[in-house]
């Protein structure tokens, strides 16, 4: 059997590893596009360490873009194998990949405008120009075609899915429908036991269980995002979301604006302030969510009580809707984005994406950039790469949409917040692995960050940890 690591190796982004059994048999672990820097993802997006249409089937850990976001260009390749998912992850692919596939035909549209312009500027001064003209990644009936190939399944059973392999999905907490995947596996006269952790979750966190354990396997995939970090405490993340908010909003009458994804951690806010408002805490100030993604996301988790916590069922006992108050605005329209933008008036404003490289997050900081009196919080991991990332490194200008911009506004960091374990609770998930697992390979983080979690893990008594790179093959 062979591991190629086709993506996230060496790198938080793109995640995608391939398992080839000795028959030939071909199952690719996730699929996700590569975030973070325009110009090389365009390149990265369009290729593939193998062809799509020899591939078997599709299992998917979590519906993050990450992770999922190349599906339907691994469709449009020539894939027509079955892909397999929790049902949650089903339900949120359904609008999470029309998004993106909205997002490829922008910005091939934005980048061809751009192009002919250069090229007629040329052609006007009499000279040569080759433009750089691009096709979305997929588009909308891309997305309707992979939506046909799904299998959604229920957590902590094992799903045969084909004659040499047997699935199980268990609760990663990461986000609604995330999961470990366990494989058993017959490789000829071999039975192997193969995990991937996917992206691990935190424990007593808002809205989902904690992380479940996976059983004890002979070889494990495991992230690494923060490998070399340990989160703040759930108090001190409550009480700094208030005191940014009242310091910024009520004192200096500026904006708070909270760049998330739409998917997790937006929701995980507006129930934290959903529970300040029915404890008479929150100022009196306007809260909108602005994204068309992230209200029909919102919807979506109502639909999935399956995956919900014991807390939240409590709590819903006493408030029947945990992702709404009064004072609380959901923004679909273009229009009222935009008033957004130019209002003066203090407010908050949660808004796609988390890391700034995209969706109308990337108007919100065009325009309070230079404001003083706004604060950017920032409550999940950047790559380094992405506006967030840069942002948080403490750059005195940023460019955004042409223009390079003084960085006026305060830039606050709250990663407790963060849906990925930090070094001790992605410990505390796959300790029991120590004496099991033969090899452990280490993805989802940045290199230096995987060097210092596999020193950690060795300590721990993890044997035989990998950092592969990407494109690199592994004979087990």
């Amino acid at each position: 059997m062979h591991i190629k690591f086709c993506g996230a190796a060496r790198n938080v982004t793109g995640s995608s590893h391939l398992i080839t059994l000795e028959n030939g048999y071909k199952v690719l672990l996730d699929c996700g596009l590569y975030q973070g820097n325009r110009k090389t993802d365009q390149i990265s997006n369009r290729q593939w360490h193998f062809d799509p249409a020899e591939l078997d089937c599709l299992i998917l850990s979590h519906a993050h873009i990450d992770h999922t976001g190349r599906v339907p260009g691994l469709v449009r390749a020539g894939f027509r194998g079955c892909i397999h998912s929790t049902h949650a992850t089903r339900s949120l692919c359904t609008i999470m990949l029309l998004d993106s596939a909205k997002i490829q035909e922008r910005d091939a549209e934005w980048n061809n405008k751009k192009e002919l312009e250069k090229k007629a500027k040329k052609k006007a001064k009499k000279k040569s120009y080759k433009a750089n003209l691009i096709e979305p990644l997929y588009d909308a009936n891309d997305v309707s075609e992979t939506m046909k190939l799904f299998n959604g399944y229920s957590y902590d059973r094992w799903h045969r899915i084909s004659e040499y392999v047997e699935v199980l999905f268990k609760d990663q907490g990461h986000i609604l429908g995330s999961a470990s995947v366990t494989l058993r596996i017959t490789d000829g006269a071999r039975k192997i036991t193969l995990g991937f952790t996917g992206d691990i979750g935190r424990p007593d966190r808002p809205i989902l269980r904690d992380p479940q354990l996976m059983p004890e396997v002979d070889y494990l995939i495991c992230e690494s995002t923060y490998g070399d970090k340990e989160h703040e405490s759930k108090p001190q993340q409550t009480d700094m979301l208030l005191d940014v908010m009242t310091q910024t909003c009520v004192e200096q009458k500026g904006k708070m604006i909270i760049p998330a994804f739409s998917i997790g951690r937006t929701q995980e806010i507006v129930y934290m302030l959903d529970q300040l408002e029915n404890e008479g805490k929150l100022p009196r100030i306007p809260i909108f969510v602005d994204s068309p993604l992230a209200v029909n996301a919102t919807e979506i988790y109502g639909s999935h009580p399956e995956c919900f916590d014991n807390a939240l069922h409590e709590y819903m006992l006493q408030d029947d809707n945990p992702f709404g108050f009064n004072k609380l605005e959901y923004v679909r329209s273009v229009e009222k984005s935009k008033f957004l933008n130019t209002s003066k008036e203090p407010m908050v404003i949660i808004s796609a994406s988390g890391m700034m490289n995209a969706g109308r997050i990337r108007h919100h900081l065009y325009h309070n950039l230079e404001d003083e009196k706004s604060t950017f919080l920032m409550v999940g991991y950047c790559s380094p790469h992405t506006a967030g990332g840069i942002l948080k490194a403490g750059v005195p200008q940023l460019k955004v949409n042409g223009d390079m911009l003084e960085v006026k506004a305060s830039i606050r960091s709250m990663d407790s917040f963060s849906a990925h374990g930090d070094r001790k609770e992605m410990l505390e998930t796959i300790k029991h692995q120590i004496g099991h697992a033969k090899q452990t390979f280490l993805v989802h983080g940045e290199y230096d960050t995987q060097q210092e979690f596999a020193e950690y893990l060795g300590q721990a008594g993890l044997k035989k940890i990998s950092i592969p790179a990407e494109g690199e093959e592994i004979h087990i």
